[in-house]
C-alpha cells in the first residue's frame, strides 16, 4: 500500500489526538516499518490495519467509523492534490462512474505497481447508482467515508447504504446510492 495514505491516517490521528498520542502509538504498536513512512514508499496493508485499531482505542472511535473518517480525510487530500480530476467531473456519479476506466488509469501511469481495488458500476437511474468495490484489503468503511466526502465535494446530498461483504483480509462491499438532490458543482 502506497506510502502516502499511511502519512495522510497518521496526519488525521495528529490532528485529533495530538502528536505524543501519535508517537506513542508508532513506538509501541508493532509495524515492520518502524512507523517510518514515505509518500512513495510501499508498506504492507496490515499495517494500516494495526494503526486504524490503535488510533481507533486511543480514541475510543470503533474501527468502521475511524476508517470511514479517515476516507472522509483521504478525499480532501486527493481534491487538494489533484484537483484536475473533480473538475473533470460534472457530478459525484460522473466521478464514481469514473473511476476504473479514467482515475486508475492516470494513477497507474504515475505508480504502476500500485495495487488498486476495483469498482464497477451500474446506473439505475438519474438518481440511483450502485457501485461494487473489491479489493485485497479490508477497507469497505474506509471507501465508504471516500463516497460520502466525493458528495460533499460536488455538493451533492446522497443516502449511502453499504451492504459489507468483507470476508477475512480481503474487501467486497456494494454501496447503494441515490442522490437526494443536485449541487452547485465542486467546492473551490
Amino acid at each position: 500500500m502506497k506510502g502516502l495514505v499511511f502519512i495522510e491516517l497518521i496526519k488525521m490521528a495528529d490532528s485529533a489526538l495530538g502528536e505524543a498520542t501519535v508517537d506513542r502509538v508508532l513506538d509501541t504498536a508493532p509495524l515492520k516499518s518502524k512507523g517510518v513512512y514515505t509518500a512513495v514508499g510501499y508498506y504492507d496493508c496490515a499495517e494500516l490495519v494495526v494503526l486504524v485499531d490503535a488510533f481507533s482505542k486511543e480514541s475510543g472511535i470503533a474501527r468502521p467509523e475511524l476508517e470511514r473518517q479517515f476516507g472522509h480525510w483521504v478525499m480532501d487530500s486527493f481534491a487538494s492534490g489533484y484537483p484536475e480530476f473533480f473538475r473533470k467531473y460534472d457530478t459525484a456519479f460522473g466521478m464514481l462512474e469514473a473511476i476504473e476506466s479514467d482515475i486508475h488509469l492516470e494513477v497507474r501511469k504515475l505508480y504502476p505497481d500500485a495495487e488498486l481495488p476495483s469498482f464497477s458500476t451500474i446506473r439505475h437511474s438519474t438518481e440511483r447508482l450502485e457501485l461494487s468495490y473489491k479489493s485485497e484489503r479490508p477497507l469497505a468503511s474506509f471507501c465508504y467515508g471516500l463516497i460520502e466526502a466525493c458528495f460533499t465535494k460536488y455538493r451533492e446530498v446522497a443516502s449511502v447504504e453499504m451492504t459489507d461483504r468483507t470476508t477475512g483480509a480481503e474487501g467486497d462491499a456494494v454501496f447503494s446510492i441515490i442522490k437526494c438532490k443536485s449541487g452547485s458543482g465542486v467546492q473551490e
